[in-house]
């Protein structure tokens, strides 16, 4: 990390620590008293007049009950813009430019409807918030109620669309090079617990 780059994460700390202590709705003098730093000296680092160092750092992120890493950390991108397409509102929540990427899509009523099914590399994991959701998976269509999921490998022509008269919402998570979401812990099945088949519509 370059000096410009130390720079700017430093310049972000003061504001970090207010948004903290304003969070825990505490004054300037409260968090002195916890600290033992000065009021003056508390006050000089969130407007950024005074450098942050590890001193005044480590008694802080302690009182907060944050790690020194949250206090210092470089800001993240912010994901990108959200697009309309056929109807369908995307936005992403991720930013990193590789892995697995997700986004929150909005299907405005009929949005998806007529489209051609599309193929391409990848594989897709996608939850229904609310709302209704049709999907076209090769020879197949389903129809996905809120709550429900589906995951496909996206090489498969596919397709989804809002057949109701509301909006419908949905998490999508999509692995570009084919990547899958890796599930840690997963919950004995018994008798009662056998997965439901697939909806057709």
């Amino acid at each position: 990390m370059d000096a410009a780059a130390v720079q700017q994460v430093l310049e972000q700390v003061g504001p970090r620590l207010r948004r903290l202590r304003e969070r825990r709705g505490q004054t300037l003098a409260e968090v002195g008293a916890v600290t033992g730093i000065s009021v003056s000296t508390l006050s000089r680092l969130e407007s950024g007049g005074r450098r942050a160092t590890l001193e005044l750092l480590l008694p802080l992120a302690a009182h907060h009950e944050v790690s020194l890493d949250e206090l210092v950390a470089p800001a993240r991108r912010s994901p990108g813009r959200r697009t309309v397409r056929h109807g369908v509102t995307s936005i992403p929540l991720t930013s990193q430019p590789g892995g697995l990427r997700a986004y929150k899509q909005v299907l405005a009523p009929g949005a998806g409807e007529g489209v051609q099914p599309q193929v391409h590399e990848g594989y897709e994991w996608m939850y229904v918030l609310s709302g209704r959701l049709r999907l076209l998976l090769g020879e197949q269509e389903f129809a996905l109620p809120a709550g429900e999921a589906a995951e496909f490998d996206t090489r498969l022509p596919h397709r989804i669309s809002n057949p109701g008269d509301r909006p419908a919402e949905v998490v999508s998570i999509f692995g570009p090079q084919g990547q899958r979401m890796h599930v840690r812990a997963r919950p004995r099945r018994g008798p009662a617990q056998a997965p439901a088949p697939s909806r057709q519509a």
